[in-house]
This record gives C-alpha cells, sequence and structure tokens, in this order.
C-alpha cells in the first residue's frame, strides 16, 4: 500500500519567493503568515481592521484565505506588525501580487459556485489528494459521457452549452494528473459506485474501461470497499483529504452537500478523517485486486 507523504513542520523557515501553486493556495499561505505576525504582536482583530480601515471580520477573511488581498491593505498591515525588513516586506508584497492572479477556472465563473470554487484552487496545488465515494466515480475519473450524466442529476434543465461547459470543466481538471509534477492519487471507491450504471451499461462499461487504463498511471491508486466489508466508520458519506507541499498550509478536508461544502482544518478534526480513510484502505480490497474487479464488474453489467 502506498503511505502518504509525511506533514510539513509548520515551525519550518520557507522563503516566500520559492512558494509555489494556485491563487487559493498563495491566498491561504499569505494569511497564515499575517496571522502568525499579528498573534506575535498580540494585536488584536480590531486593531488590524482599524489600521487598514475595514472591520475586523474582513482582517479574519484575509487570514482564512477567502478573500483577495489589496498591496495597500498588506503593507499596511506589515507596518503594523512591525516588519520594516525591505527584502521581507517585498517578498510579500510580490506573492500578493501572484495570489490575486486568477486561475484558469475563473474562466468558468459563470457555471462555478464560489465554494466549489476553492476546492479546484486547492486540488490544483494538492500533492496529494484522497477520496472515498459512494455514489459517483471521482471528477478526476470520470469519462465525458460519465459526467454528463452525473451533471444531468443536479441540472436537468441545463441547456446543451451549459452541459458541454460544464463537462469540458471537469475535463480540464484531470489535467493535473498528467502534468510532470502530478498529485498522488489514492480513491476508493464503494462497490456501489460501480453497481449502479449512470447513463446506461455502455456509459458505465466505458467509464470503467477508463478506470482501467488510469490504473496503469504510477500516481493513481485505486481499492473497492465490496459490499462484503458490511458496516465501516466511514458511513457519514463521502469526502477528500488534500495534502500540500507547502510549508504552513494543513491538510484539508472536504465534503460536498446539494448546494454548499464544509471545509475542516482543524488538525483534531482533519486527524479524525486521516484515521477513517485508513481503515478504509486496510478493509477494502488491495489494490493488486482492483483490476481483476473493475474487469468483472464490467461483464456483469
Amino acid at each position: 500500500m502506498i503511505a502518504p507523504p509525511a506533514r510539513h513542520d509548520p515551525t519550518t523557515p520557507v522563503s516566500m519567493t520559492q512558494l509555489q501553486g494556485s491563487s487559493t493556495v498563495l491566498r491561504i499561505v499569505i494569511g497564515t503568515q499575517l496571522r502568525r505576525l499579528r498573534e506575535e504582536r498580540h494585536i488584536t482583530l480590531d486593531e488590524a481592521g482599524r489600521a487598514i480601515r475595514a472591520s475586523h471580520s474582513k482582517v479574519s477573511r484575509m487570514e482564512h484565505g477567502r478573500v483577495s488581498f489589496r498591496a495597500r491593505d498588506v503593507a499596511d498591515l506589515l507596518t503594523l506588525y512591525g516588519v520594516e525588513g525591505e527584502e521581507e516586506r517585498a517578498a510579500l508584497l510580490s506573492l500578493v501580487e501572484r495570489a490575486n492572479q486568477p486561475g484558469w477556472w475563473h474562466n468558468y465563473s459563470d457555471i462555478l459556485p464560489t465554494w466549489f470554487e476553492t476546492y479546484v484552487g486547492l486540488e490544483q496545488s494538492a500533492s496529494m489528494i484522497r477520496n472515498y465515494e459512494v455514489q459517483f466515480v471521482p471528477g478526476l475519473l470520470q469519462t465525458e459521457d460519465y459526467a454528463r450524466a452525473v451533471i444531468l442529476l443536479g441540472f436537468p434543465d441545463a441547456s446543451e452549452e451549459e452541459l458541454r461547459r460544464r463537462v469540458r470543466l471537469r475535463m480540464a481538471r484531470q489535467r493535473l494528473l498528467y502534468t510532470t509534477s502530478p498529485p498522488r492519487l489514492w480513491v476508493v471507491l464503494d462497490e456501489a459506485v460501480l453497481r449502479r450504471p449512470l447513463g446506461g451499461p455502455e456509459v458505465m462499461r466505458g467509464q470503467i474501461d477508463h478506470l482501467l487504463q488510469v490504473l496503469d498511471l504510477p500516481n493513481v491508486t485505486i481499492q473497492i470497499a465490496p459490499f462484503s466489508m458490511g458496516g465501516h466508520s466511514a458511513a457519514g458519506g463521502p469526502f477528500s483529504i488534500l495534502r500540500f507541499s507547502q510549508p504552513d498550509l494543513p491538510d484539508v478536508v472536504y465534503m460536498e452537500q446539494l448546494t454548499s461544502a464544509v471545509y475542516l482544518e482543524k488538525r483534531s478534526e482533519v486527524d479524525r478523517y486521516v484515521e477513517v480513510m485508513e481503515r478504509l484502505c486496510i478493509d477494502a480490497e488491495p489494490g493488486a485486486k482492483t483490476r481483476e474487479l473493475l474487469t468483472r464488474f464490467r461483464e456483469e453489467l
């Protein structure tokens, strides 16, 4: 079984100019740095807000990377926090400029809700993505026909053009699996995912054929949780865990709901989901049997 990469020590110093990642991740890194500087000086959110002519809630959103940054605001906060060195200020302000640059997914802003836009940005910078799914094949592994069938379930009244754009967005996300430095994708599929013929038997056969192909990618691991497992600790529903190579950036647990999503970053909560995922990977069929199982499911369609 593939072992997950170790967490980074958040106390390890890092050069701001060396940081890489999507605008979403860079905003989170900047926010983390600003929060640390503020807390080291024992400055309240209200005091920080007054320094940039804003409310304490805006400073809180900045520190969580949930809004874009104005260079003037960051410069004023750095002054308040006693950061006077030109090199340190220039490095962080340069990062602000990069964090405000839109990602490719912003071209789909008309169909991409804000709560999912955050996930796409995190996904693009993750070093490892772990999924547990109970109903659908994960978006990163869907074929166009299967994706269309899934999208129609949520948007039955969508126009043909909207359907095409939603499918294109999903296919565009998949490009990251084929980059020179792709994330490691580790997926546990409940058997129900493969027994439910979304789009009909032919679409499902094509989807299973695609899963058989991606098994050849060195960065992809797929396991199947059979019905014979009975109940298990992940019975609450599907979830994803994203891990990043950037220091200071914690693991994030993502759980999608019908019209929103939940993001968990608190260490105790994330650790609980990591434990559940580890147990799933132990109890599910080993990855070495996935090809055999997929072939059998395909033949039974």
